[in-house]
């Protein structure tokens, strides 16, 4: 389902994503405050799938902003190989791996997604994974539930 924010004028290309992280005290007296902030979700990811030309002032972004559309970003994350079966819905359990150096360390730690959340499994990428833990893993696409 698609929604209508504003976002700064640098930052809205489509294709982008970003996760949305709250409103700021200097937002609470602009006219554009719940186009912009009811709209979305806290910590939730979207992405821009339209862009209108019309550029509004700000307060926060030097160059103001534009008014977009966006849609729930899907991820790709680590889940347990036993889980990863396209078309299940999960709730988020990290694998908490603490080494940042790993390669795959952005797929087990991924942002805009928290423990208890839901999640439907779009595809399993069929790839091979190294684990320096020794577990079982898989990359799956997903798109959260709670933003469907």
């Amino acid at each position: 389902m698609k929604k209508i924010t504003l976002i700064g004028s640098k930052l809205a290309k489509m294709g982008n994503e970003f996760v949305y992280m709250g409103i700021l005290e200097e937002c609470e007296t602009c006219k554009f405050k719940r186009i912009c902030h009811n709209n979305l979700e806290v910590g939730g990811r979207y992405k821009i799938v339209s862009v209108r030309s019309a550029n509004h002032q700000c307060k926060i972004h030097e160059d103001g902003v534009k008014v977009v559309e966006v849609v729930p970003a899907e991820f790709v994350i680590m889940v347990e190989a036993k889980k990863a079966l396209e078309g299940v819905t999960l709730t988020h359990t990290p694998i908490n791996c603490e080494n940042i150096f790993c390669e795959n360390y952005t797929y087990c730690n991924p942002e805009g997604i928290s423990e208890g959340d839901k999640y439907k499994i779009l595809s399993v990428i069929n790839e091979k994974i190294k684990c320096e833990k020794g577990l079982s893993l898989r990359k799956v696409v997903i798109t959260l539930e709670r933003q469907l």
